[in-house]
């Protein structure tokens, strides 16, 4: 009676982004379970008679977010019927989705799975703003933080990120933005000067903007700002000198008036 649960992975904010495989079990799913930051385009062309959408966003300012353990019941609980059960996560589904805990539920249950890899939004909105996240001369790795709470990286996590040549992308970090770019200019001693972040809102929607600055101006462009719409991802590294030369998005845009970047 059970069928598989699949996992799939919507992409960032452009609904177009999302890949074949997914749409292909999105058409034949009755059951689909829904993340906050899905694209509202893709549920309203795939609403209909035939399958059921169920929104279990996390947000910690509404009462109507859903905690992980009901979202858990609900994934286990449609499977053991013999649904076909679809659960819908933005970005790719193994960058920052707390994939784990469901596929540990699921495990419990001998429900099989499957995981449809998709376009995880440090990938999207690097592309939408024309900031390659390696190039030759520029950056040679990359790496993807989360930094929901500054505090859980140590001491010398903070001086290796200062130091490193790699490409560095923040996600869940924008109510943080000072308290980062605090640890990141604090030691003088290992103060990376060639270091340029862009902060990305609403990557690859029509609502896009790239905000670029020096690492060490990033607090006066906050300031300025003053606040920054969700979702928001951050870039730092000497990469995205790249933006001003490759950007190509038509809604994309560059606040310079205070020479934050020059």
């Amino acid at each position: 009676m059970i069928k598989k649960v699949i996992f799939i992975s919507a992409g960032p904010g452009d609904p177009d982004l999302i890949t074949v495989k997914a749409l292909n079990h999105l058409k034949k799913s009755e059951i689909v379970l829904v993340d906050r930051l899905v694209s509202p385009e893709i549920i309203k062309k795939y609403s209909n008679y035939k399958r059921k959408f169920i929104f279990v966003g996390k947000n910690s300012t509404r009462r109507t977010s859903f905690s992980q353990n009901r979202i858990n019941e609900i994934l286990i609980d449609y499977a053991l019927k013999g649904k076909y059960v679809v659960r819908l996560k933005g970005g790719d589904v193994s960058i920052f989705s707390n994939i784990m805990d469901e596929l540990v539920e699921l495990k419990k249950y001998n429900i099989p799975y499957e995981i449809i890899p998709g376009i995880t939004s440090a990938i999207g909105a690097a592309a939408y703003a024309g900031i390659p996240l390696t190039a030759r001369g520029y950056a040679s790795s990359v790496r993807f933080i989360t930094l929901h709470n500054p505090d859980s990286i140590n001491f010398n996590q903070w001086i290796d990120f200062i130091k490193t040549q790699d490409t560095l992308v923040f996600y869940m970090c924008i109510k943080k933005l000072y308290e980062i770019f605090d640890k990141l200019t604090k030691n003088k001693n290992y103060f990376g000067m060639n270091k340029l972040v862009a902060i990305i809102e609403q990557a690859t929607t029509p609502m896009q903007r790239v905000y670029t600055s020096h690492l060490y101006n990033c607090k006066n462009l906050i300031k300025e700002k003053n606040n920054f719409m969700s979702p928001s991802l951050v870039i730092v590294g000497k990469i995205v000198v790249l933006h001003h030369y490759f950007k190509w998005f038509f809604n994309s845009n560059v606040l310079d008036k205070k020479n934050y970047f020059e």
